[in-house]
């Protein structure tokens, strides 16, 4: 008998991938410990690794079958839950902390991102008929650590925020990078790529000459545009 073939392996491998979703709330506490003390470099490193489980955890969460193997623990509930701190709560602590938004302007980009990406995740209609995204996803971590590397006008950055919170409920598609079947053979090498280029642009602390910097820029645009662009250009069919 094999290692695959012995009783509860199936059952095993589906609890070590809940469990591996799990750790990304410990990556998220590890994140906001650097954030309040602001040293924002190690917060995004911990960020892109959060990151990296969640493009993990979800093509193993298929493969093992975990509704039906492990189904005492809800995968979809629970990577939702650690989403919203690593995507949305820690981000927008990060921008109202730091000096990119003065004033008032800081209150009102947390006040819209955390309000609006709570009602987006709690969206029946999130998710599109290719496994893509109805709406800006709220993936906030990959905007607020662009503005890290860039630090544009506080202005730019307002229009951005309040731009991305109404593209998450127009309907605009935002692709999956891996569950997007169509382009991913593309999609799929940007998502790694734009995560290399963030924790480089993290590990340099941001420096300005880095090259990290236009890695990101040119992936992130790929990353948020190529969805809108599958709507506007048709599929080729057989």
């Amino acid at each position: 008998m094999t290692v695959t073939e012995l009783p509860g392996a199936p059952r095993k491998r589906a609890l070590f991938v809940h469990l591996l979703t799990a750790t990304g709330a410990v990556f998220a506490m590890l994140a906001m410990l650097a954030a309040v003390q602001a040293q924002w470099s190690i917060m995004f490193l911990w960020l892109v690794v959060a990151f990296a489980v969640d493009g993990i955890d979800g093509p193993l969460a298929r493969k093992y079958d975990v509704k039906s193997n492990a189904p005492r623990f809800d995968g979809v509930l629970l990577d939702l839950i650690i989403d919203y701190l690593t995507y949305v709560f820690i981000p927008a602590f990060a921008l109202f902390s730091s000096d990119l938004l003065p004033g008032w302007t800081g209150w009102a980009a947390i006040i819209v991102v955390t309000f609006a990406s709570a009602m987006y995740f709690a969206d029946t209609r999130m998710k599109t008929d290719d496994n893509s995204f109805h709406g800006f996803p709220g993936c906030w971590n990959m905007l607020v650590i662009v503005l890290f590397a860039l630090k544009p006008d506080f202005w730019v950055i307002l229009a951005l925020v309040g731009a991305l919170a109404i593209a998450m409920f127009l309907p605009l598609k935002f692709i999956h990078p891996v569950r997007t079947k169509r382009w991913r053979a593309v999609s799929l090498p940007m998502a790694l790529a734009w995560t290399f280029f963030a924790g480089w642009a993290a590990w340099v602390d941001f420096h300005p000459q880095s090259w990290a910097h236009w890695g990101l820029v040119v992936t992130s645009v790929y990353l948020v545009f190529a969805g809108i662009a599958q709507q506007v250009i048709p599929e080729r069919r057989g």
